[in-house]
């Protein structure tokens, strides 16, 4: 019998799928102490532990269980049914998932690297900010037999009622395999998923919106009806793509988005130079640097640089390396600086509403107000600005303004919020620590 299945990342709103009794009597039961002692084997085993033991959770039946912060990589989960099980923030890399029943499972910030997802169904799952780099979610089918000989699927008859979009918002897909994916009307917003291979996947109706698709192979993918707003698709394959009725606006491809470097009166070398004369000169010297709404893809020369006062309003930025970088009061209001690397750079003073800086890597940066030499203090505006998913771990927010900032799943773990009322910040599924949250349910109480 020739079975052939393809994967479902199909999930909804509508009511959570049950498991028909013939499905239940395939999968193994134990009881959430049972799983947890196998749990505790693991983790001597993954430490080389004498007692230690692989995880073997091949078809078991675990829906409903608790994995949350659980660290179960390399474990064996073939077939296994993590039907509405929450497993958020655990560890599952290199995991095989071959065949499983993911359903609406929380897998929220979950670690999937290299995992094993062929033929598993994750509909209703909520994967939002979870790492997936190198999984495999190709299609696949796991069967068995039933009585009388009968080769049947592990779990045959997914109720179509199940049917809607599994949520991806946020999560790391880079180099993962979906080729013949079925992932209709599933959410892939703000999602990395540089040099993914997509291939013959139907895609219809997802929302791809803010979400990096640099060097994606899209190829005879069904894109009807995507929303593929400021997505980037920069060196994408789209051979052979149905693109009808896709949303493209803002969309960014190798095309510039406006004027590039090779467009300014002089080298960018040259005019750095000029740049740092003028702010150490007092604007006596030199001139101002200014690259208002001009396509910086590409630089390089960020990196370290001294460019505070900097005028960049509405430049791009994306994916530049601007680690340590001097920007003390630099104009970037409605800058597209989204993937960022910029490690302990300097951005006190600075003007950053409606800037768009989700995804960035933000660590140990400096937010907190400029002093002038007069004594004039300077604070930083991020109001409306979008930090969605970024890291922003010991970061300085001293006085920062966040009048609607969006906050949500950021990592904001160690960040200096020292008079700050980030109560009016957005926060859904931002990472706080214990002082954090004590401080924001008082606020919220005033």
């Amino acid at each position: 019998m020739n079975c052939r299945s393809q994967i479902w990342l199909i999930a909804s709103h509508l009511p959570r799928g049950k498991m028909t009794h013939e499905e239940n009597a395939r999968l193994i039961d134990i009881t959430q102490e049972e799983l947890d002692d196998v749990v505790r084997k693991h983790a001597m085993f993954l430490s080389a532990r004498v007692g230690g033991a692989r995880a073997i959770l091949a078809r078991h039946n675990l829906s409903g269980f608790s994995l949350k912060n659980y660290d179960l990589s390399y474990a064996d989960m073939t077939g296994v049914s993590l039907n509405s099980a929450d497993a958020s923030g655990a560890r599952l890399d290199y995991c095989n998932f071959f065949g499983a029943d993911l359903r609406f499972c929380n897998l929220q910030g979950a670690h999937l690297v290299r995992a094993d997802l062929r033929g598993a169904c994750l509909r209703g799952a909520n994967l939002i900010a979870a790492d997936l780099a190198g999984a495999d979610l190709r299609e696949g089918l796991l069967a068995g037999t039933i009585e009388g000989g009968d080769i049947v699927p592990l779990h045959k008859d997914w109720p179509a009622e199940d049917a809607g979009g599994a949520d991806f918002s946020g999560a790391n897909l880079t180099d993962a395999h979906l080729a013949g994916a079925v992932a209709v009307g599933t959410k892939f917003s703000d999602t990395t998923m540089v040099g993914c291979k997509i291939v013959r996947a139907r895609l219809e109706g997802s929302d791809f919106s803010g979400a990096n698709l640099e060097g994606a192979d899209l190829s005879q993918c069904d894109l009807s009806h995507v929303n593929m707003r400021g997505a980037v698709l920069v060196n994408a394959a789209l051979n052979i793509a149905s693109l009808q009725q896709a949303n493209l606006i803002n969309a960014m491809t190798n095309l510039p988005l406006g004027p590039t470097a090779k467009d300014l009166p002089e080298s960018l070398e040259e005019l750095f130079r000029k740049h740092s004369a003028w702010v150490s000169s007092d604007g006596a010297l030199g001139s101002q640097l200014d690259i208002s709404g001009h396509d910086m893809r590409g630089t390089k020369i960020f990196a370290y640089a001294h460019l505070a006062l900097l005028n960049a309003e509405g430049a791009i930025l994306y994916g530049l390396n601007l680690t340590e970088t001097q920007m003390q009061a630099a104009s970037l209001a409605g800058a597209d600086m989204r993937h960022i690397s910029a490690y302990k750079a300097d951005f006190r003073g600075v003007d950053m509403v409606g800037t768009r800086l989700t995804n960035s890597d933000l660590r140990g940066t400096h937010f907190e107000p400029l002093v002038s030499p007069q004594g004039r203090r300077i604070v930083s505006n991020l109001s409306n600005a979008n930090l969605r998913y970024a890291d922003l771990s010991g970061s300085k927010f001293n006085q920062v303004r966040l009048d609607n900032t969006d906050l949500s799943y950021a990592n904001l773990t160690d960040v200096d919020f020292t008079e700050v009322d980030f109560s009016k910040a957005i926060l859904t599924g931002a990472r706080l620590d214990e002082e954090q949250k004590a401080r924001l349910v008082e606020m919220k109480k005033g």
